[in-house]
């Protein structure tokens, strides 16, 4: 772990590090949604697997990076997420329900069941939709910061990879424009060791990925990703930058994948189990846990209390989500246009004629 950025070590502090003052309100807020995306995880992927849902994606072992940057952003700022910073949006107040919901695509579903799951959007946090094309959304959150510096706006986007995505070229193109105009954008990669099932020494040369920013002329940042503390202290420190005008930073987030890529994957026959094992002695969970504990702010019946109530949530969540019905068919054609052309309005009332007829069977059968 040397060369990083850390605060928290393993639970009990860095010596010399300085520990952010955040209030007690912030760090039982991240602490709480910690345990929230580790129990919504739990009981979706288990959802998956009885067939309640198709597809999901695990953030389990990697709750500090996405919480920890999210700490640091105002809300008028903007987070373009790769597979795993729903934690994000929930920790900026995304409703547990559309959470659910968007995992199955249903009516409750905030995008009406036109993405895959764990794409989260949710206008009212400033989240923006994945579009699961590797590092697609790095252009467009350089774009967006682009443009709130033209308009004057007092905004800064994050803008989520993997680090699979730094082999992409819309990688090149976002951070190349964004160091070029020096927008309020920061990059945010979280390095889990996996990019999917290949591994760093298979698709860079470089010894770590935030060397790569020393090309694009924008300072480049290497963080303990398990360590909460220590990455809201980089993305904060870059976020200041950002809104002072001082142009784009590349953060590297050091953690790793503990779960399968996806409910897909099995990732027994590319992982080293040893490696694994080590890893898993640095659950962020953990860490933030030891050092509440150390200043007095952790108890095991506070916790306990915390996670009966986040149980109750989400289990009220799932069947709230499960209730609610498939999207209705003429829902395919809305917020497409702000003025729906001719040829919508005609597909969409072939199509509704075509289902009143029977010509088409609605609801499908699965």
């Amino acid at each position: 772990m040397a060369g990083l950025l850390r605060v928290l070590g393993d639970g009990d502090g860095v010596k010399g590090a300085r520990v952010p003052d955040l209030p007690a309100e912030t760090l039982e807020r991240a602490f709480r949604t910690m345990l929230l995306v580790r129990t919504l995880d739990t009981k979706l992927t288990n959802m998956q697997r009885q067939g309640r849902l198709g597809f999901y994606g695990a953030c389990t072992g990697q709750e500090a990076t996405p919480i920890g940057a999210a700490m640091a952003l105002e809300d008028r700022d903007w987070i373009f997420p790769a597979l795993r910073e729903g934690s994000a949006a929930l920790y900026r107040g995304f409703a547990l329900k559309h959470y659910v919901a968007q995992c199955l695509g249903n009516e409750a579903d905030l995008q009406k069941g036109r993405q895959m799951p764990c794409h989260y959007m949710d206008r009212s946090v400033n989240h923006v939709s994945w579009s699961s094309v590797i590092a697609n959304q790095l252009p467009q959150a350089a774009g967006a910061a682009y443009a709130a510096k033209v308009k004057g706006d007092d905004v800064v986007t994050v803008g989520f990879l993997g680090d699979g995505a730094t082999s992409e070229t819309d990688f090149h193109s976002a951070m190349n424009f964004a160091a070029v105009t020096r927008s309020p954008c920061v990059f945010v990669c979280q390095n889990n060791q996996f990019a999917i099932s290949v591994t760093r020494e298979h698709q860079t040369a470089t010894e770590t990925y935030h060397v790569k920013a020393r090309a694009y002329g924008m300072p480049g940042v290497r963080v303990d990703g398990n360590d909460v503390l220590a990455v809201y202290q980089a993305v904060k420190e870059a976020v200041d930058r950002a809104r002072g005008g001082e142009g784009p930073t590349f953060i590297e987030a050091v953690t790793y994948r503990i779960t399968p890529h996806s409910s897909s994957d099995d990732p027994t026959r590319y992982r080293d189990e040893a490696e694994f094992k080590r890893w898993l002695k640095r659950d962020p969970v953990k860490i933030f846990r030891r050092h509440l504990e150390r200043t007095g702010a952790w108890s095991q019946a506070w916790e306990d209390a915390m996670q009966q109530e986040i149980d109750a949530e989400v289990n009220a969540a799932i069947k709230e989500a499960e209730a609610a019905p498939m999207p209705a068919p003429g829902s395919l054609f809305e917020e497409v246009y702000e003025d729906v052309p001719a040829l919508l309005e005609d597909q969409r009332r072939d199509l509704l004629s075509a289902i009143g007829r029977g010509d088409h069977e609605w609801p499908p059968r699965h």
